[in-house]
């Protein structure tokens, strides 16, 4: 047997194994002082998605490279956050490979303000989890199912697996249940059509069709 074969069949293994994306999408970056940081990532003329203070009184700085897929964000410590479309799921499965993982928790007024359990929203970017590996590096579980405005290129709308796909499609389903509801009961003979703009509308963070 080649070793061509071999590598061939442990891909093949690792695909068939894996049920949930995990994206590698933050590299959390610790800086000694945020706003001359800021500075100077703006001078390289990165993206900036967001400056805003957290809940807990931590501010949340994020820059994007040009033309690049993952951000960094300026922190206190590094970590790397995995971007999760079903965290239970994620967790679940890390749980399934012999990986100590935190409980799910969200922000709020608990010890180190995080609270333990799911949003109970279940709103995009408010829930995770957390584990280290074996050298201490900390990940961070971070659940997203819909980006918000400006996180993302608008003109492209792409799903890394038929299972990313498969979840994007049951929320517009949900989503579409309700516009049938609004417009009277009556089945929507251009849902695909709807569907469509939904699909496209989440991913650029944008208002889902009316």
């Amino acid at each position: 047997m080649t070793d061509n074969h071999v590598h061939s069949e442990t891909a093949t293994e690792i695909a068939e194994s894996r049920t949930v994306d995990m994206k590698l999408e933050v590299a959390v970056i610790p800086v000694s002082d945020v706003d001359r940081a800021k500075r100077f990532y703006d001078g390289l003329c990165w993206r900036l998605d967001a400056d805003f203070v957290r809940s807990d009184g931590s501010r949340a700085v994020q820059f994007t490279p040009p033309g690049s897929p993952g951000s960094i964000h300026l922190g206190t410590t590094s970590a790397l956050l995995l971007i999760v479309s079903d965290i239970e799921a994620a967790r679940a499965e890390l749980l399934g490979r012999g990986v100590e993982v935190s409980d799910v928790f969200h922000p709020g007024a608990g010890p180190d303000g995080r609270l333990t359990g799911l949003d109970p929203e279940r709103r995009s970017y408010a829930s995770f989890a957390s584990f280290s590996d074996p050298d201490g590096n900390g990940w961070l579980l971070q659940e997203v199912t819909a980006r918000l405005p400006g996180r993302v290129d608008t003109d492209v709308t792409t799903f890394n697996s038929s299972t990313e796909l498969a979840a994007a499609l049951r929320r517009a389903g949900a989503a579409h249940g309700e516009h049938e509801k609004r417009t009277g009961g009556q089945r929507d003979e251009k849902w695909p059509d709807w569907y469509a703009e939904y699909l496209v509308a989440e991913q650029a963070g944008e208002a889902p069709p009316s």
